[in-house]
Parts: C-alpha cells; structure tokens; sequence
C-alpha cells in the first residue's frame, strides 16, 4: 500500500429487523428539542413515520417536523431547515429516510451556527467549518441503501436556481452520531429507487478502485463488496422482499462509502462529478445519472489503466484470460459490466433520463473537472464523453 493515512469513524451502527429499538436509548444522550427531516410522505404510509414518532414521544422528546426533504435536496430547501432549526432551538437532527435525507440533515447541522455564507464557504469553496463553531449532532434513520450517508461526512446540494449540483466532504465532526439500518425499511421503496441505489453503491466502489496500480488491500476488499453486491442485486431485482439480498445490499452501501477502501489510494470521483450535472439538468435519480454515464468513461479510462481493468475482469467478473490478449479481458471486463447494467435494468444513455444534445454545453459547464485516477480530463472530453453517452 502506498502513501500514509490516519482512520476514524466515529458512527456507531445499529444493524438488523431489530434495530429501531435501539432508539429511545441513544436519543437519551441529546437534548430534547429533536428537528425530524424526511421526505415525501413515503414513511407515513409504510408505517415507519409512526414508529419514529412514538419512540420519540416517549423518550420525552419535543419534535419539530420539516417534510419534503427531496431526492436532490435544493440550496432554498437547505435555508428552510436551517431557518427552521434556529427558530425552535434545535438540540439534535433526526434524519429518517434515504441517503438525500441524510446528505441534507449534515448540511443543516454544519450551518446552523455559522454566521457567514455557508453556502459560499461549504459548497462553493469547499471549506471546512471553523475550529470552535458549534456543529448540532445528527443522527440516521435508512429507508433506502445507496448513498453510504449513513456512515461517512458527505452531503450534496443543488443549487436550482443555476442548475448546479455539488457535494462537499466534511470532516468528522459531521459523522453522524449513531445510524440505524433496518434491511426491511429498504423493501418499502420503489423498484427503479432500489436499482438506483444499487448502481449508486458500485460507482462508490469503483470512485475508489479504478485508480494506482499497486497491491493494495483496499483493492481486494472492494472486489470482495462488488461481488458480493452482484449475487445480491440479481436476487433483489427477481424478489424486492428478499432479505439477505437486500440485508446484503444495505450493508455493502455502508462499506462502500465510509472510507475505509479509499485507504491508501488516490480516488478518482469524476463519474460523480459529470452525473451530479446530469441531474441537475434532468433531476434523475443520482445512481441512474451515474450508470448513464459509466460506459463512455470508463472505456476512457480503461486504455490509461489497462491493468486494473485486467484485474477487474478477472477478478469481479471471472473472465477467462486464457489466449487473450489485456485488450480482450478488459473488453470483456467491460462487456460483462454493461450486461450486469442491463439485466438489472439500469440506463446505459442519459436520453433515457430526458437529457437532449442542447443540454450537453450547460451539463458541461456544471461539471468539475480535476486530475483524477487515470484521466486528466478537460472541459472538451466531458462534452465527449456526454456526447457518447446519448
């Protein structure tokens, strides 16, 4: 392994059918005026809302509700909760729902008590909040597996008004402070939302494999999680009540993206950064913007870093490298990878999600381009890249 590095993740996780009744004990460790985000009235008709909210009555808790956190939470949604968390005193953030949640009630927590422009200092210029500043702790609920909010710093916002989507690490005193991971909660979402997040979940994966050419364990970890993750999505995708597929699934989002496989090697996040545009143009779902855009980069990528990509035929998807030559594996590599996409019902093209050719110079000018991985990519190859992927 190359390079140096310090580890700390201070979430604690609560795993399982059981998990919930682990609530009330760790909300007896925060004040009690509890600000409640979610979505849009998913979690009332499944029943999880109702759950929540008795348990959160009888730990004495005063609740302040903000609804309709949506799937790219917007800068006027992210002043709306900050405002609504300053005018009732809030003491702790409750985050019930999926990975938009959950990226949402960070960014609340992180300015609350910042004074200045935090959409400026957070997002824009990518700062951290000062030492001292008070940061109001958050805990998750998961209703969806996908993002890895659960487990790690992260948070992205849209900026609609510009049609600009951007995400920004914090570091970790915006972990949330306890999460819990109920498999079954997943099961009440819509199809296209868990295929999303299915995606959501390998792209994480491959941000961090795809990149250096040394023995790193990281690298044998994330192919351990990719492989695991393809046995469970093709059970889910067959029986969305499946369990273990989507216990499997719930808990390979987790590994995904608390840091742990980025260890030692340089990531590269430009998949995310392109489709992080695309959604701010078309407002698809995030993990579908992510697969509409994989193919065309990654055979990009895959002729700058043809070993890895050997590796991962072989080793992800079992490719028989006898009498070929690196080419043909990783082609093969690739191919297998698009099959996948396809059986589990993926866009493999961004015109499936709305995107049009008149679109392709704003989605490019909304991309952040930086050296990353194999690729050094400039304004002209997003263009290209966006321009295959229709």
């Amino acid at each position: 392994m190359q390079g140096n590095f310090s580890y700390h993740n201070p979430t604690k996780l609560y795993f399982g059918d059981e998990s919930l009744n682990y609530l009330k004990d760790e909300l007896s460790n925060f004040g009690p005026v509890v600000l409640l985000n979610y979505g849009s009235g998913s979690v009332k008709r499944n029943g999880i809302y109702d759950q929540v909210v008795a348990i959160l009555n009888e730990a004495g808790k005063t609740v302040v509700e903000n609804p309709g956190v949506m799937s790219n939470p917007t800068l006027e949604k992210l002043r709306e909760g900050i405002q609504i968390a300053r005018d009732n005193n809030v003491d702790f953030i409750l985050a019930l729902g999926g990975g938009s949640v959950c990226d949402y009630s960070k960014a609340v927590a992180a300015s609350v008590f910042y004074e200045g422009d935090y959409w400026d200092k957070f997002w824009l210029k990518q700062e951290q909040p000062d030492a001292g500043q008070k940061i109001l702790p958050v805990g998750c609920i998961l209703t969806m597996a996908g993002t890895g909010s659960e487990m790690n710093a992260g948070t992205v916002i849209t900026d609609a008004e510009h049609t600009f989507k951007v995400g920004h690490v914090f570091d970790d005193r915006l972990m949330p402070k306890f999460s819990i991971l109920n498999p079954r909660f997943t099961m009440t979402v819509p199809d296209n939302q868990m295929k999303a997040g299915i995606y959501d979940i390998m792209n994480h994966i491959f941000e961090q494999y795809f990149s250096d050419f040394d023995d790193n364990t990281s690298d044998y970890i994330s192919e351990g999680l990719m492989r695991g993750l393809i046995v469970a999505s093709r059970a889910a995708v067959k029986d969305s009540q499946d369990y273990e597929a989507r216990s499997n699934i719930m808990w390979t989002a987790t590994w995904a993206l608390n840091t742990l496989i980025g260890l030692g090697k340089r990531e590269d996040w430009m998949v995310h950064m392109i489709g992080h545009s695309v959604g701010a143009w078309t407002h698809a779902p995030h993990g579908y913007c992510l697969a509409a855009v994989s193919m065309a980069y990654y055979r990009r990528a895959m002729k700058a870093g043809l070993p890895k990509f050997v590796r991962f035929a072989k080793n992800v998807w079992g490719v028989n490298a006898d009498g070929k030559t690196d080419e043909q594996i990783a082609e093969e590599g690739l191919q297998a990878l698009k099959n996948w996409m396809l059986k589990i019902g993926l866009p493999l093209t961004i015109s499936e999600l709305g995107a049009t050719p008149e679109m392709i110079p704003g989605i490019t000018g909304g991309t952040i381009c930086y050296p990353a991985g194999y690729l050094d990519l400039k304004p002209e190859d997003i263009t290209a890249i966006l321009q295959e992927s229709m």
